[in-house]
């Protein structure tokens, strides 16, 4: 669109060192994008074979899990990827800056990859704990890096740039599973938890080749630990890590230690944080009687994107085990391997997401444009939908009968539509209501929302739900539907404690 007499655009800026820029974008965006992308493939790509390596016959390679353990060890990992993008931000700004974070957080999950393709449990699970480290030191920062390549906020670039980048996200998500999926599945699972690490390992040289042309702001620490801080963090540190050495170490002395005994504290936890994290901001007395009444809001939001996370992030373990046991691998004379599906999220995302856009705007030119609770309500009530249709696929299945591959394709496709209702007003809503005092927290705190839904699923599945009956999905899909209800029937009272935000 050409620019009118009274609009002043910034034309691109070209990187110092070579006068280049990367889609009219600053070139420190080609970048960021490349490592979003690779971290992406690793982590996507590692994730279409948790389960199943979990799940499958030692024998076979695997580790042998029963379903219950295996979906939820699956649930417990993605929650804790999302939780530790908390202490992810603090790290960057209390200690190295976002470009030395992202730097180490890469080469940590790396490292956890590597570990995963060594064939024995210790160290599968250390490879765990490594990458859900990694990811959450990056997941935190690397956004903000993309920010910081724009001159503001009001930079025309930015939504642009901030496009592009997401792409790559998808890109890396949609390639992995067809990949790193079929040669764990077909060849050897420690190969395919190599070829992920070998992604991380790409995505990571070019970042520290490419990192010259990033902004000088992603080097600043904003808040830097003195001294006496640094010290206390460390004696903290110290005394927790012995103390859960201490008494790990006895429970396996004693030959009482099964994976429960990691599992249950991590859940609880899961869960405990996020209700402590909304509890201290909305008790706190410096906030405004506008902002408490916000807050208050903002915690209708955060539940119906914890119950709606809760089922959107089984794509990985539930269904997946579905798509493995109980779904066809063929289509038109064509056979794939399970692990294939998870790749038909991120490539609706692609084909979707520009439909949507173009959607809300036009129906906001027509002052028709749903609004922020009736967004969520249409999430709620697409991904109960999806869990329905998947109660029907499961009684088609009930009999040993290998379903079609459309059930699953249907289910995906509802998901995605339910996401892009739900998650980018999400995002928006959040940095609405944000309270002044916690206006960088909140997307942490918006990031544990997944931890709570995720750590739901895990409890559930801990408790030994039985994850192959039709009462399992029809449960679940009707608790997100009566939740949807629950928003619209009560939207009115949600908006009046948002106040002037819509």
């Amino acid at each position: 669109m050409a620019s009118t007499p009274t609009q002043t655009v910034t034309p691109p800026t070209a990187d110092r060192s070579t006068g280049k820029t990367f889609l009219g974008q600053p070139r420190g965006l080609a970048t960021l994008f490349m490592t979003e992308m690779w971290e992406r493939f690793s982590f996507y790509g590692m994730r279409a074979l948790l389960v199943l390596y979990l799940v499958a016959p030692t024998g076979k390679g695997g580790l042998g899990f029963d379903l219950a353990t295996a979906t939820a060890i699956y649930s417990v990992y993605n929650a804790m990827v999302y939780l530790l993008a908390l202490p992810g931000g603090w790290a960057a700004d209390r200690l190295w800056g976002a470009r030395r974070t992202v730097a180490i957080a890469g080469f940590v999950i790396m490292t956890g990859h590597f570990l995963l393709a060594v064939p024995a449990s210790a160290s599968f699970f250390v490879g765990l704990v490594l990458i859900a480290a990694g990811s959450g030191l990056l997941k935190s920062n690397i956004s903000t890096m993309v920010g910081h390549l724009y001159e503001g906020p009001n930079d025309p670039r930015r939504d642009g740039g901030f496009t592009i980048f997401y792409m790559g996200i998808n890109l890396g998500a949609f390639v992995a599973p067809l990949t790193i999926g079929t040669v764990g599945e077909k060849v050897n699972w420690h190969l395919g938890f190599a070829m992920a690490g070998a992604g991380m390992a790409l995505g990571l040289l070019q970042y520290l080749l490419g990192s010259r042309h990033l902004s000088e702001r992603s080097d600043v620490v904003p808040t830097p630990l003195t001294a006496d801080e640094r010290g206390a963090l460390l004696r903290k540190a110290g005394f927790w890590t012995l103390l859960a050495v201490v008494f790990y170490g006895a429970v396996a002395l004693s030959g009482h230690f099964t994976i429960n005994w990691a599992m249950w504290p991590l859940t609880v936890g899961g869960l405990a944080i996020p209700a402590y994290y909304l509890l201290r901001i909305k008790r706190d007395r410096d906030l405004s009687r506008d902002e408490q009444s916000k807050m208050t809001g903002y915690v209708w939001f955060f539940v119906a994107a914890a119950i709606f996370w809760m089922i959107y992030d089984q794509s990985g373990s539930t269904l997946n085990l579905f798509a493995e046991n109980n779904t066809s691998s063929t289509l038109l004379g064509f056979g794939f391997p399970a692990s294939w599906f998870q790749s038909l999220n991120p490539l609706m995302i692609m084909a979707l997401a520009p439909l949507f856009a173009w959607l809300w705007v036009a129906l906001a030119r027509r002052a028709k444009e749903p609004s922020t609770t009736v967004k969520f309500a249409y999430g709620l009530l697409l991904i109960g939908a999806s869990f329905l249709v998947m109660m029907l696929a499961q009684a088609a299945a009930s009999d040993g009968t290998k379903v079609s591959p459309l059930w699953l394709t249907v289910v995906y496709l509802i998901q995605t539509v339910g996401e892009l209702c739900l998650s980018p007003v999400g995002l928006s809503v959040t940095t609405k209501l944000a309270p002044q005092k916690y206006a960088s927290q909140m997307m942490g705190v918006w990031f544990l929302a997944v931890t709570a839904g995720d750590c739901v699923t895990a409890l559930v599945q801990l408790a030994g739900a039985n994850i192959d009956s039709q009462g399992y999905f029809a449960f679940q899909g009707v608790l997100a539907v009566l939740a949807g209800v629950a928003v619209v029937m009560y939207r009115r009272k949600v908006v009046a404690l948002m106040g002037d935000v819509h």
